[in-house]
């Protein structure tokens, strides 16, 4: 397998006024094209600062992340933005529709940012998506007219309109009652079956099984990792 994603002694603290507060340790880490990585562990262990620098949101104090041979820390921010864009999906929590356009739109926005996509494709592509998310009869509705789990999915075919070499996930089903939880699961499993690479942060164990590989933090540090079944 190609690796995409190398974190090679990563450490990471915050800091307010005096005070120096350490979120993650000597992190040392490869992922590989085509994993599903499910990242669980306490609440405040480092998950989401974890997936925040792999997506280049934020930065390591030491050490190296290397996605597909780019050297994230050495990126400036407007760098990181177009490398963002055009790399990475990432799925929010809580939606992070924007309220005032369709989900079709909100799926070609996107396309519009990165400029990816020929114009007159990016329409076509987002009726794709929605499709694929079994959204399509929903395409002109407000985020608000929908479900929650129905944004949840839309806000998944929004993180694949530039089809990402990496599709990210913090606490994605965490809102969802459980029959809709299990359709995300699903979804994310026939994706990584088509090749996605997939990372998720979750409390949900039941999401985290669905994964190839499982990561548990604890205060800060790898305490496990593990393959849960063999990744294509």
């Amino acid at each position: 397998m190609q690796n995409l994603i190398k974190l090679n002694h990563v450490y990471k603290a915050y800091t307010l006024g005096q005070l120096k507060t350490p979120v993650l340790h000597d992190i040392s880490l490869d992922i590989n094209t085509g994993e599903f990585v499910a990242i669980t562990g306490p609440s405040g262990n480092g998950k989401s600062t974890l997936l925040n620098l792999l997506t280049g949101i934020d930065r390591p104090c030491q050490g190296e992340i290397i996605f597909n041979g780019n050297e994230l820390q050495l990126l400036n921010e407007e760098e990181l933005s177009v490398w963002r864009g055009l790399n990475v999906g990432i799925v929010f929590q809580f939606f992070q529709l924007l309220p005032s356009l369709t989900l079709l739109q909100n799926i070609q926005l996107p396309m519009d940012f990165a400029n990816t996509y020929p114009k007159k494709e990016r329409l076509e592509r987002a009726y794709y998506l929605l499709e694929r998310v079994n959204l399509s009869h929903q395409a002109k509705q407000l985020p608000g007219q929908v479900s929650g789990g129905q944004q949840q999915r839309a806000a998944i075919a929004r993180a694949l309109a530039n089809d990402p070499a990496l599709l990210v996930a913090d606490e994605p089903t965490g809102n969802l009652d459980s029959a809709t939880a299990e359709n995300i699961y699903t979804l994310f499993s026939a994706l990584q079956q088509e090749g996605k690479t997939l990372i998720i942060v979750t409390h949900n164990e039941d999401l985290a099984k669905t994964a190839t590989r499982h990561i548990t933090l604890h205060d800060g540090r790898i305490s496990s990792d593990q393959y849960v079944s063999k990744p294509l």
